[in-house]
């Protein structure tokens, strides 16, 4: 394959600033005296959504996504739209899960999150602008795509895994369990819903983009929701020791609003145990692409060392 982390994320950056919708924002708080055209996003609800989906980001999700397709093809960047959409999702999660009704946070990527510079009534429109807008952004590309059937289904596996059973299942357990006994299915699930499905909606999507088979593809589900709840083990070990900076939003927040986190459950070593284990599965199960695994299996090392 030959690309990198880098590689990916500097195209996902590219394209994110060239997204023709969104291209007329003017960082506008207010509304304007004059209504837009019909075929044009208002402000200030375009610059919101501009403002929380270009902030420097891992883009993780989307290069996950644009990686597993191109184990099938060597014209990774035909996936581009599949890849901004799925940012999206994830950037309309971050807007929502930042507000007060939910963890109550000021800072996001180093940043004010969105409500703090928009007011909480367009940051929530702001969230559903973008889902929404994600969804035309596959459809677009959907009807063009020279198999319409791997579209369709890719796009399934981005809303089932975003959706009531996936994300948000574990965002609603996340938030209703605060202040309640830890308890190991629950995190587990919190874990496995919350984070590691919009991880697994990133491979999986690319995969089915590509043609997969159905043993890539539970190989590809294995590595995506071991790295997911890896990444949130180690992201739950940050907000108990993490430096602010670096992360760019505030730590100590999990413990303030009496989240279920990994470390609550089980405790700090165990929780560094668990994440190399999972990071094992990871590896063994990507192990069946060969050398084509070295991207995803470098990914999945770096996620033990990250900062951010």
């Amino acid at each position: 394959m030959g690309q990198t982390l880098m590689d990916y994320t500097t195209s996902i950056d590219a394209a994110l600033e060239t997204l023709p919708l969104l291209k007329t924002a003017t960082g506008l708080v207010t509304p304007p005296s004059n209504p837009p055209k019909d075929t044009a996003i208002p402000e200030p609800l375009v610059s919101a959504m501009r403002y929380s989906l270009t902030l420097p980001g891992k883009r993780l999700r989307p290069a996950l996504l644009l990686a597993a397709y191109h184990l099938f093809t060597p014209d990774w960047t035909a996936a581009m739209p599949f890849a901004l959409a799925l940012e999206m999702i994830h950037a309309y999660s971050l807007i929502h899960d930042d507000l007060p009704a939910l963890d109550n946070d000021d800072l996001r990527r180093g940043k004010p999150t969105n409500h703090k510079v928009f007011g909480e009534n367009i940051a929530i429109l702001a969230g559903d602008g973008l889902y929404s807008l994600a969804f035309e952004t596959m459809l677009d590309a959907a009807v063009t795509w020279p198999h319409p059937d791997r579209a369709i289904a890719a796009m399934e596996e981005i809303a089932r895994r975003a959706g009531v059973r996936g994300m948000i299942a574990g965002q609603t357990l996340d938030v209703s369990l605060e202040n309640t006994k830890p308890d190991e299915k629950c995190v587990a699930y919190i874990h496995r819903h919350k984070t590691a499905d919009l991880i697994t909606a990133g491979i999986m999507a690319g995969m089915l983009l590509g043609g997969a088979n159905n043993a890539q593809l539970a190989e590809g589900q294995t590595y995506g929701q071991s790295l997911g709840m890896a990444f949130q083990i180690v992201d739950d070990l940050l907000d108990v020791s993490g430096n602010v900076a670096m992360l760019g939003k505030q730590t100590g927040k999990d413990q303030e609003l009496g989240k279920m986190t990994w470390p609550e459950v089980y405790g700090v070593d165990a929780s560094r145990t668990a994440a190399k284990t999972y990071i094992q599965k990871a590896e063994d199960a990507i192990g069946i692409f060969g050398d084509d695994a070295s991207f995803f299996i470098t990914l999945a090392r770096q996620m033990l060392t990250r900062v951010s």
